[in-house]
C-alpha cells in the first residue's frame, strides 16, 4: 500500500510523493548515504577503483529489491528505501572495524551496525527546525530494525538507545513486512554474488576454486568454452549474472509457496507469520551457505585483506 501509519513528528502531506518516496529521497541525501562510498565491503579504499563500496553495494541491492517487489507487485519505494539504508551504520574495514568499536563501547552497551543505522535515522542526521533525525515513516523503521526478523531480544537496543526509545509505535515481536524481508534477501544475493567477483578480480581464488561449490559447477562448466572467444572479465561477469539470476528465481519460486502455503492475503496475516516467508529453497541455502563460508575463508580472513 501507499499508505502509512505516519511519523513521529507530523508532517504536512505531499501532493508529490508517497511516504516511502519521501524516505527513499531522504535517505538518498542524507550525509551518511554519501559517507558509503568511502566504506569499502572488503578490500581498503585504495587497492582499486573496481571494488565495491558501500554505497555501490546498496545501490546493486536495491535494484534486486525492487525486481522482487514488483514481481509480488509490493510497494517497491519502501523495499528500495530499506535496501539504500540497511548499511548506513557500518563501519570502515567491515567486520574488523565494528569488532574494534565494540570493544571501545563496552562501558556504553557495544557496538552494533545495525543500531547504529537507526541512531543515523532517528538522532544524528540533523537537518530539520524542528526534529533530530529524518523523521521516517513507522513502516521503513519497522523494516530496518527487523533487518534481520523479529526482534526477540531487546536488551541491546535497549542498551545503546535507551528503554522504549520507539514510544510502543514498534511491535518488536512481529514479522517484517515482505518488503523488509525482500530488501533483507537482497542483500544475500548482492553481496554473495558480488563478493565473488571483486574475489576473483583480486586474484584471491580462482574460477577453479569456486566450480567446486554447488551449483556453481554447472554454471562454470556453461561458460567453460567461452574462455578461448572473450576476455576472463566478460565471462566471469556473465557467470555472476548467472548466480544472481539464479537466486532471483529461486526466491520468487519459494516465496509463491510460501504465501501460498501460509495463506498471507494482507499485512496483517505478513505480521503474525512465522519467519521468513521471502526465503530461499533447501538447496539454495545450501548454496547460500556454502558461498558464504567459501567466502569468509579465503576472502574476509586472507591475510592480504
Amino acid at each position: 500500500s501507499i499508505y502509512s501509519k505516519g511519523r513521529f513528528f507530523i508532517e504536512k502531506k505531499s501532493n508529490l510523493r508517497s511516504p516511502y518516496q519521501r524516505d527513499r529521497d531522504r535517505i538518498i541525501h542524507s550525509t551518511a548515504f554519501r559517507r558509503l562510498k568511502h566504506k569499502t565491503q572488503v578490500f581498503v579504499n585504495t587497492s582499486g577503483d573496481h571494488y565495491r563500496t558501500r554505497i555501490t553495494h546498496s545501490l546493486e541491492v536495491s535494484q534486486i529489491a525492487r525486481t522482487l517487489a514488483k514481481v509480488f507487485r509490493l510497494n517497491e519505494d519502501l523495499s528500495e528505501t530499506l535496501s539504500l539504508a540497511h548499511d548506513l551504520g557500518h563501519t570502515p574495514f567491515g567486520h574488523a572495524g565494528e569488532e574494534a568499536l565494540d570493544e571501545c563501547m563496552v562501558n556504553s552497551g557495544g557496538f552494533d551496525h545495525n543500531i547504529q543505522t537507526l541512531r543515523i535515522v532517528t538522532l544524528l542526521e540533523n537537518r530539520y527546525y524542528n526534529f533530530n533525525g529524518l523523521n521516517l515513516s513507522f513502516e521503513t523503521l519497522d523494516g530496518l530494525i527487523k533487518h534481520n526478523g523479529p526482534v526477540l531480544n531487546k536488551t541491546k537496543i535497549d542498551k545503546i538507545l535507551g528503554k522504549n526509545f520507539f514510544k510502543n509505535k514498534i511491535n518488536f515481536n512481529t514479522s517484517p513486512s515482505l518488503e523488509a524481508q525482500i530488501a533483507s534477501i537482497s542483500d544475500d544475493i548482492a553481496y554473495n554474488s558480488h563478493d565473488l567477483e571483486d574475489g576473483l578480480n583480486a586474484k584471491l581464488f580462482t574460477l577453479k576454486d569456486i566450480s567446486q561449490l554447488p551449483i556453481l559447477k554447472n554454471l562454470t562448466k556453461k561458460h567453460k568454452n567461452k574462455t578461448a572467444k572473450f576476455p576472463k572479465e566478460i565471462v566471469l561477469r556473465q557467470i555472476i549474472r548467472d548466480i544472481i539470476n539464479e537466486m532471483v528465481k529461486d526466491v520468487i519460486f519459494n516465496t509463491k509457496t510460501n504465501l501460498k502455503i501460509n495463506n498471507i492475503k494482507n499485512i496483517k496475516d505478513v505480521y503474525k507469520s512465522k519467519y521468513p516467508l521471502v526465503s530461499f529453497s533447501k538447496k539454495m541455502k545450501v548454496f547460500d551457505s556454502s558461498i558464504k563460508n567459501f567466502l569468509k575463508r579465503n576472502m574476509y580472513y586472507h591475510k592480504n585483506v
